[in-house]
């Protein structure tokens, strides 16, 4: 009798822990149960994989989707059904929103906004502040927190820790990997003054210079070393920074920016002006080969996009006003696969930095491999595929990329999350239907 499955996927190349090799995947109950030739096997739903890879799903850890309080740049199911167009199985989302979330109500509000609304699986960081640093460890437990957020820089009101008492009591108190944007506060304040005198979003790398970023990236892992902590640094981008990191990799990891990797400049400010303002900012080319240093060294331990979409009307006001930030979760896997057509980096390097990275750092339970007794997330991609990128195929609210009019080589054919098909060929199935993300150091105990 011929072996059942809910979901077949025949015939794809599959990118597994065994290499890249032609095989056939079968998902029961929202389960890998076999890998191999399934030729004789039946399903509910056989996918045809001919010609494509099939990656394990793609995770995105750092995500702005802007709710609750700012629903006119990006929301919950926008965000995420943009994610899922991309390619993108689960993402984590960032705590600097309207109420901020740094309790266990306003985590509690936005699970309850991601139920029935959010296509892809999420999880949502907790802000590490001043004034919940005691309640961190209970905090960072609760079912579907991916763990704690802090800014060092780039921040107001409660989540802004730019003193290093407070980094260090933040610290000290918490178990799990916590994320931190490194940016040194007092010198942005010092150079403000750079910024509002060029009122030219070109002058933004110099107001934001290198020694910004690195005095802020020196002070944190000597804080993660008195207090035995575990950091992650998200987007670097200096060449100083990843230099600096690779040798204390036994406490922090690494995220670098499809963007960061992409753009440079002065020419991505005197082409797109304001849409290229982020924080921290894309920088000259030499920096940029530097971040290309670190990821074929393997000191980048994975790619998150930083999606953080703001309108065009707000871009457009003169600058400093222009606030820091861009769209990029849908765009994150087909700029990473132009990257691997053009030779940049091999399949296997970009499916350790978006499937298995996020895992191995996070401890994200049953996602980041195809493996029997792991979640049916699978991208389907088409490595050959030739695509242009433009702004009105973009979901986010807020309608742009700052990739508009780019093409390139290699794009998501289909998104499968629990052995559901929720995207293929560009078009979204069924309903959005994503879970909450499990942690191996949070599991409820029964």
């Amino acid at each position: 009798m011929a072996e059942t499955f809910d979901l077949l996927l025949r015939g794809g190349t599959l990118v597994t822990h065994n290499g890249i090799a032609l095989g056939d995947v079968g998902v029961r109950d929202g389960r890998i149960v076999a890998i191999g030739d399934l030729a004789t096997a039946a399903a509910g739903e056989v996918i045809d994989a001919t010609g494509l890879h099939v990656l394990p799903g793609v995770i995105d850890t750092q995500v702005h989707f802007r709710e609750p309080g700012n629903e006119h740049k990006e929301n919950l199911e926008a965000g995420s059904r943009g994610a899922v167009l991309g390619g993108v199985t689960a993402g984590f989302e960032m705590p600097n929103t309207a109420p901020l979330t740094t309790n266990p109500e306003a985590l509690a509000d936005k699970l309850s906004r991601a139920k029935d609304r959010m296509w892809c699986e999420h999880a949502f960081y907790m802000g590490g502040t001043g004034e919940n640093a005691e309640q961190l460890p209970e905090l960072e437990r609760l079912p579907g927190c991916c763990g704690v957020k802090i800014f060092m820089g780039s921040s107001t009101g409660n989540l802004l820790t730019e003193d290093d008492p407070t980094l260090r009591r933040i610290l000290a108190a918490i178990n799990r990997r916590c994320a931190v944007h490194a940016e040194d506060e007092p010198r942005l304040k010092e150079r403000q003054h750079l910024a509002e005198e060029a009122a030219d979003p070109a002058a933004h790398p110099l107001w934001r210079d290198p020694e910004t970023a690195l005095r802020a990236t020196k002070r944190l892992i000597a804080i993660a070393r008195e207090t035995g902590a575990r950091v992650h640094v998200l987007h670097i981008t200096t060449a100083e920074e990843m230099r600096f990191l690779a040798e204390n990799k036994d406490v922090a990891s690494v995220e670098a920016t499809p963007q960061h990797l992409t753009l440079a400049a002065p020419d991505c400010y005197a082409e797109m002006g304001a849409r290229a303002q982020m924080n921290p900012p894309i920088r000259d080319e030499g920096h940029r080969q530097g971040l290309w240093w670190g990821l074929d060294q393997g000191v980048v331990d994975v790619i998150g996009s930083d999606h953080a979409p703001h309108t065009l009307a707000e871009k457009a006001e003169t600058y400093p006003a222009s606030p820091s930030g861009m769209p990029g979760v849908q765009t994150l896997l087909p700029i990473m696969l132009d990257h691997v057509a053009n030779g940049r980096l091999s399949l296997l390097r970009l499916m350790d930095l978006v499937c298995a990275g996020p895992v191995r750092l996070f401890g994200i339970a049953r996602k980041g491999r195809i493996a029997v007794g792991f979640d049916g997330d699978f991208t389907l991609v088409d490595l050959a595929a030739k695509r242009t990128i433009l702004d009105e195929d973009m979901a986010n609210v807020s309608g742009w990329t700052p990739f508009h009019g780019r093409e390139v080589t290699g794009w998501p054919m289909a998104t499968i999350i629990r052995g559901n098909a929720v995207m293929r060929d560009g078009q979204l199935l069924g309903q959005a239907g994503g879970q909450p993300l499990r942690f191996a150091e949070t599991l409820p105990r029964q």
